[in-house]
């Protein structure tokens, strides 16, 4: 890949995904020789410019677990785990426009080994009449991290035994690019929230995203677009509150020459700009309740008029909707239409709020301060005092705080003093929060964090503390702290009934498939939900024709579950879908227990009527 004659033989061949076509072009007389091309110790590759793998060395196929024979005709999509594959459009667009991509990936080989890797793309044109060819590079990361989460162990147990100023740990860090924003994640809180993103982002219906100020709502909402299906389509945000009244109606839905005084043109709604896109309405709390009703119309699928017009609008856009207010408490006070509430909400997510993943706390404030001034650093009372502090402003205060502790800087580090001298002493919580030098104070605060962070489930937050659960309960009464296992406020995100029903739980375990011809086949399921299984190794999906028997342990326990089946759907490669026909209302119902139980595990609150 070090050669440009590589990427100019390439382009010029027009390669496609055939055997042939690939050999020809990596051991053609004018390219590398593939000797030489697989001596590379790092995995290369090339890609013409729609994204598609045409060339690459035996060490990007170690790397994958994978036989060369198995990369052909695939594209860079591939090089990314399942959930994360929506992602590609973006980093090719990046690669071409901007000329160069760099991203830190994990995935999981055929093996079950898990391997983080750095990869790095380049765009190559020789000169302006050739294709563009994209140059790729993967760097085997998992050793290196692999020491850096044993290491990170390590300084957590020693911290929690001495209780004395425990820095904040730090969790695997990895980063997103969200439009133009680099969206970090460090803690497991947010690890566990963004793969909830995930999963919704694929669904076609609405999304309400609830969180305070400051949390990253707007984040969120455009991460749920570009690992949407939509994503090739436009994202168009309006925030409700920033407009006046009068305004937001022709906003909205646009309005014709002549409709009002100083409409001297036509002008398309935001409805219409977001055609086969993503319609973003920041603050929907404050939309006016005259204009909901309209609202509810549209999103029901019904053709609206422009603002003094006469012909009917008819746009295909989801709608993803956010707010820091209580939506439920504004539907009691009559301030806002129930049945807009619960259209809007068929999706519901809860940003968590920066004092419940102190771990980002610490990320966050060292990537704003190395952007600020990368010569300063914060020392260890600080990342502590910080980590405690409950951050009513959240990232945006966290951000602000940091410029102010950069201009304020005397030295090359800042400590806890620096912080109480920029944060108000007139709130005596923060002084007391922020002062690293009571051992009391700051087991309290660790033993108060660890429920946080796991839903107040005792037995998980002793296991994170490194303590015995007596040990914590002992605790608990002498700090006086009282936290619900498993309080319901806690849930990331909601399902509405009809999502649930589809709810699909990852899970691997055997399913032995009987036709009615006593035909057997033995494969494996990797979901499960109320509906039927998601398999892998169906070698002849044609002879599975008409009822099948299927049976499995349901994962976890000793029940055996006997359904007739339907197989819907199968693919080339072995993956298909069964749907369950009849089953006894009995294991029906163990079912059920089952998908609820991980749904609640993932982060879901099932119990939405």
């Amino acid at each position: 890949m070090a050669s440009p004659t590589l990427g100019k033989d390439l382009t010029k061949k027009g390669v496609n995904h055939s055997r042939e076509a690939v050999s020809s072009a990596t051991l053609s007389d004018r390219t590398l020789p593939r000797e030489i091309f697989d001596l590379v110790p790092a995995a290369i590759f090339a890609a013409d410019e729609r994204g598609n793998i045409t060339a690459w060395n035996k060490a990007l196929s170690e790397i994958y677990d994978c036989d060369s024979d198995e990369l052909i005709g695939k594209d860079l999509t591939w090089l990314f785990p399942q959930e994360g594959r929506a992602s590609q459009p973006s980093m090719l667009e990046a690669a071409l426009q901007k000329g160069s991509y760099l991203s830190e990936i994990r995935i999981r080989t055929k093996s079950g080994k898990d391997v983080y890797i750095l990869l790095s793309l380049t765009r190559i044109c020789v000169n302006p009449s050739a294709a563009v060819t994209i140059a790729g590079i993967l760097v085997d990361l998992t050793e290196y991290k692999l020491r850096n989460l044993s290491l990170s162990s390590a300084r957590a147990k020693q911290s929690v035994e001495g209780m004395g100023h425990p820095a904040p740990q730090r969790a695997e860090q990895i980063e997103r690019q969200i439009g133009d924003t680099r969206f970090l994640i460090a803690s497991p809180l947010m690890h566990k929230f963004m793969t909830m993103v995930d999963r919704i982002a694929g669904n076609p219906e609405m999304v309400l995203i609830t969180g305070e100020t400051g949390s990253g709502k707007e984040l969120i909402a455009r991460s749920v677009h570009d690992y949407s299906t939509r994503r090739d389509h436009p994202w168009v945000d309006i925030n409700c509150a920033a407009l006046p009244e009068h305004l937001v109606e022709s906003e909205l839905f646009g309005y014709e020459k002549g409709a009002f005084s100083g409409a001297d043109s036509a002008k398309p709604g935001l409805f219409e700009l977001a055609d086969k896109g993503t319609l973003f309405l920041d603050e929907i709390g404050e939309l006016d309740p005259k204009l909901q009703v309209k609202l509810l119309r549209v999103l029901d699928g019904a053709p609206y008029y422009r603002l003094g017009g006469h012909r009917k609008i008819t746009v295909d856009v989801r709608v993803v909707s956010a707010t820091n207010q209580d939506l439920d408490l504004a539907v009691k006070e009559g301030r806002f239409r129930r049945d807009l509430f619960h259209r809007l909400s068929q999706l519901q997510l809860r940003v968590p709020p920066l004092r419940e993943r102190p771990e980002d706390v610490v990320a966050l404030a060292q990537h704003f301060l190395a952007i600020k001034d990368c010569k300063l650093r914060f020392d260890e009372d600080a990342l502590s005092a910080m980590a405690c502090y409950r951050w009513p402003g959240n990232v945006r205060e966290l951000r602000n705080l940091v410029a102010k502790l950069v201009i304020a800087a005397q030295g090359t580090v800042i400590s806890a003093e620096d912080l109480l001298l920029e944060i108000s002493t007139e709130k005596p919580s923060v002084q007391a929060a922020l002062t690293p030098t009571n051992l009391e104070g700051m087991e309290e605060q660790m033993i108060i964090k660890a429920l946080e962070s796991m839903g107040g489930h005792r037995g998980l937050a002793a296991e994170q503390l490194g303590i015995s659960r007596r040990t914590l309960s002992r605790k608990l009464r002498e700090y006086n702290i009282t936290c619900a296992d498993h309080d319901r406020d806690r849930a990331l995100g909601s399902l509405g009934v009809e999502q649930q029903k589809f709810f699909r739980a990852k899970a691997t375990f055997p399913v032995r498939l009987l036709t009615a011809q006593g035909e057997e086949s033995n494969v494996t399921a990797v979901n499960l939900s109320t509906g039927g299984l998601g398999i892998d190794g169906l070698a002849e999906p044609h002879r599975l024709r008409g009822l099948l028997d299927a049976s499995f342990l349901l994962p976890g326990t000793e029940t055996l579950i006997q359904a007739k089946v339907r197989l819907v759907w199968a693919d080339a490669a072995g993956r298909a879908g069964i749907r369950f026909v009849v089953v006894e209302p009995a294991l029906f119902e163990e079912i059920q227990h089952w998908t609820a139980r991980k749904m609640k595990e993932e982060g879901w609150d099932s119990a939405q009527a």
